[in-house]
This record gives structure tokens, C-alpha cells and sequence, in this order.
């Protein structure tokens, strides 16, 4: 948290609450003076504020010495008769008249009065504080009960994207790797330019999916080596096209939603079918929203119906987490084969 000019005093103070302290004490000698009048303005706010910051003080002092164990209420209650008679008799050796003697000597006529009005008042004061204080503890309370929500969805969301990630990598690894072993010794050329794109992938996947966010065209960039690792595998059972505008290609967008859904395109579309298909990948920018669809003409969903693909349930809760109801994810069917995943989210760019 940062830390400014009002949370830099000692003991938990700030410069907010000490003015506030200060216009409650000038309040109630401007009270003070206006029924009463017996002491010039002067007095009655040396020993308003005297009053005032010596209950304040000695209430935070029992607070701090207590470290918790007592409630806040009792630290009021001592403290406001202690710092009354502190107070009083800061303000005389400041020059005021002694309030206590003049109260004690005068009870049955003006002195009562005088007495009585300031020692209300501060207890009317310290209650006021005592709820502003309890207040601006369960605002903290709450402030840091919400970040330490935040921290713990972050870090589940932490923990989430490298789940996914480490569903998607292995098996893509894996595939591509068997392939490379079973085109080294009978086609040399097309194992070695399987391994450059596989180079070319690893490469910019060890830094762009550890990112928060990265730009379409670095997804792309990541998406476009994974197509072309698969093209070299499965021939000409596979094209892909990939038609998206330039002015979307800063849009930021969360690693590892779009490379899921070309996953799934390729596992449980084209890879299936017995004649391939081709995979598109398109989008616009409609009402401030980013619309990314990846087209198959492979299986369909009827076919696929039995599960939700790589990742398809952690994506949808990532959207939600990042973007509430504007994160959406939809699957339908591609006429006349095949399937269409949706993405929609707010498009931001730099």
C-alpha cells in the first residue's frame, strides 16, 4: 500500500484524524462561550484542546499498552475523567483559569454549570470518536479483507493458468516430438524444419504465456508455429488460415485462451476425421468488444459431445475472474461440419 501524507504519523494517527480532533475541540469552546461567557474565547479554547488531545492521547496510549485485549470502549472510559483532569490542569498552567477549583468552590451556582457543561461535552466527544474509530476500523478491516480476497484469487488464477499450461504443453510436446523421431531417418529435411518450428515456439512460449497479458499478434505468433508444427504432421489432411485485421493486432489479450481453442480444434476436430479439415481463425472488434472465433470443419459437435476439451472449464472461469459477464466463451456448430468456439471480451489495446 502506498503510504501519504494522512498515514504517516506514529501510533496509527493520521493528519486527518488529528484535524478533526482539533475542530470538534474549537467547536466546543465556541459552544462553550456563546451559553456561558464567563471566560473570554481564548480560555475556553486553550482548555478545549488541552481536554481534547490529552483523552485522545491517553486513550491510544491504553490502546496500545492493552495490545487488543480490552475492548475499545473501556480505553474511552478511562480515559476521557483522566484526560479532563490532565487536561484542566495543562490549560491552567497555560494561563487559563483552574476549572476544577472554580467548579469544586462554586458547585452550588455558576461553577456547577461550568463544570458540568465541559465534563458532557467530553464525554460526548469521546463517544463521537469512539464510533468514528470503531467506523474507520471496519473500513481497514474490510480493506484488508478484500486484498487478501484479491491475493488469493490472483494466486488461484496463478495456479490455474499453469494447470493449463501444463495440460496443453505435454501433449503437444509429445505429438510433436514422435513425429520428429519418426521423420529423421526417412525424410531428414522435413524433421529438421519440424524442429525449427518447434524451437520457434518454445521460444516465444517460455516468455509470452508467463505474462499477464500480451498482444493478438504475439498470440498469433504463438498460434501460427503451433498450426504449422501440425501442418507438417498431418499433411495434407490440414490447412489453416488466419484472417484477422491489422488494428486488432495490439489488442491485449490473457495468455493461454485463444492457443487452447486451436488445441481443441486440432485434437478433437480435425485430427479425428478421416478427410482433415481447415481450421480458420477470425475476428473483429464489435461495441468495444473483441470477438475472436475458431472455425473446424472436422467432426462437429455431436460427435465430440462427450467432454469440454483442453481447458474449454478453466478458460470460461479465467473470463469470469478477468472480466465478469462481459468474458464469454460459446462452442456451436461450423455448417456443414465442424465447430465454431467464440471468445468475446472488452477489447483494450495499449
Amino acid at each position: 500500500m502506498h503510504k501519504t501524507a494522512l498515514q504517516i504519523l506514529p501510533c496509527g494517527r493520521t493528519l486527518k484524524d488529528l484535524g478533526l480532533l482539533l475542530l470538534v475541540n474549537n467547536l466546543i469552546a465556541l459552544i462553550l462561550t456563546a451559553s456561558d461567557g464567563r471566560m473570554p474565547l481564548w480560555q475556553y479554547l486553550i482548555i478545549c484542546n488541552a481536554v481534547g488531545f490529552s483523552i485522545d492521547l491517553i486513550g491510544h496510549g491504553l490502546k496500545w499498552l492493552a495490545r487488543g485485549r480490552l475492548p475499545n470502549y473501556v480505553h474511552f472510559l478511562v480515559a476521557t475523567p483522566l484526560g479532563m483532569l490532565c487536561g484542566f490542569k495543562f490549560a491552567t498552567l497555560l494561563g487559563t483559569a483552574d476549572v476544577v477549583s472554580f467548579g469544586l468552590t462554586n458547585f452550588s451556582t455558576s461553577g456547577r454549570w461550568v463544570l458540568l457543561s465541559v465534563v458532557l461535552l467530553a464525554f460526548a466527544a469521546s463517544g463521537f470518536f469512539y464510533v468514528y474509530h470503531r467506523g474507520v476500523e471496519a473500513r481497514i478491516a474490510l480493506e484488508t479483507e478484500r486484498r487478501q480476497r484479491a491475493e488469493a484469487e490472483e494466486a488461484q488464477a496463478t495456479a490455474q493458468l499453469g494447470l493449463l499450461q501444463a495440460q496443453i504443453e505435454p501433449h503437444f510436446l509429445f505429438n510433436t516430438l514422435a513425429n520428429v523421431q519418426s521423420l529423421i531417418e526417412r525424410n531428414p529435411t522435413a524433421a529438421r524444419a519440424m524442429l525449427e518450428q518447434l524451437n520457434r515456439y518454445l521460444r516465444a512460449s517460455l516468455t509470452r504465456t508467463r505474462q499477464p497479458t500480451n498482444t493478438l499478434a504475439e498470440e498469433l505468433q504463438l498460434v501460427s508455429a503451433l498450426l504449422e508444427i501440425a501442418r507438417m504432421r498431418l499433411g495434407e489432411r490440414l490447412s489453416y488460415r488466419i484472417d484477422l485485421p491489422q488494428s486488432l493486432h495490439t489488442v491485449l489479450l490473457p495468455p493461454l485462451l485463444l492457443q487452447p481453442l486451436v488445441e481443441n480444434a486440432l485434437e478433437h476436430g480435425i485430427e479425428p476425421a478421416v478427410a482433415g479439415g481447415e481450421i480458420l481463425i477470425e475476428g473483429h472488434e464489435q461495441d468495444g468488444m473483441l470477438v475472436l472465433r475458431v472455425h473446424d470443419s472436422g467432426l462437429g459437435l455431436c460427435e465430440n459431445a462427450s467432454g469440454d476439451g483442453v481447458g474449454l472449464a478453466n478458460i470460461r472461469a479465467r473470463l469470469h475472474r478477468l472480466y465478469g459477464a462481459a468474458g464469454r466463451l460459446a462452442l456451436y456448430a461450423n455448417a456443414p461440419s465442424g465447430v465454431i468456439a467464440e471468445l468475446i471480451l472488452p477489447c483494450r489495446s495499449h
